[in-house]
């Protein structure tokens, strides 16, 4: 078992847990940064059930692999492409939360804050967390979890996109309507 364990792997597995720990924690603080302390709940770690278990699933796929591939996660300029997605992914994130300001909340908002007003500048638009999700799986040379993962949180966007645009026509109408209508939603295959 000593063997599954080869330099690779911990220097993979020290990239992904370092990123995970960043990643949760800044979504964290930049909500408390914004929103004030007592507005923010452990909620904007953005941790929950389904993602403890796509993460584990990923983990295993890894660990077997590791163990019946080794050669695969070998692969370092695939692993170092990743990489680079994880970090434009988290960029662009962090980016389009500080742009929104106010208007940015981890949940879907269904009724306007006195405070909300309607962001159209930025990088808003583009999915930070799908390129960062993927590019992680990337990274760990994950080749099933990159294909799942690119599908579950790309459903789970558009799914979200679709929420937050009924709300937005609710709280903004015409304007938003006229908006939307210009710009695409920065997600593939989503109007």
């Amino acid at each position: 078992m000593a063997e599954i364990f080869t330099q690779s792997a911990c220097i993979q597995f020290s990239q992904m847990f370092l990123l995970l720990i960043f990643f949760h924690s800044s979504e964290y603080l930049l909500a408390i940064a914004i929103h004030g302390k007592s507005n923010v709940t452990l909620e904007s770690f953005l941790i929950s059930k389904q993602y403890i278990i796509e993460l584990g699933l990923s983990f295993l796929e890894y660990l077997i692999e590791v163990y019946f591939v080794p050669e695969l996660k070998e692969l370092w300029w695939i692993s170092y492409i990743g990489l680079a997605m994880v970090i434009t992914g988290e960029i662009i994130r962090k980016v389009a939360i500080i742009t929104a300001g106010n208007a940015f909340t981890h949940r879907i908002r269904t009724d306007r804050d006195k405070r909300h007003n309607m962001v159209t500048g930025g990088i808003y638009r583009y999915i930070g967390y799908l390129i960062w999700c993927v590019g992680a799986q990337i990274m760990l040379c994950n080749p099933l979890a990159t294909i799942v993962f690119t599908f579950v949180i790309w459903r789970a966007f558009a799914h979200r996109i679709a929420q937050e645009e009924f709300y937005l026509r609710q709280f903004f109408g015409a304007e938003y309507t006229e908006y939307a209508r210009q710009v695409p939603s920065g997600l593939p295959f989503v109007k």
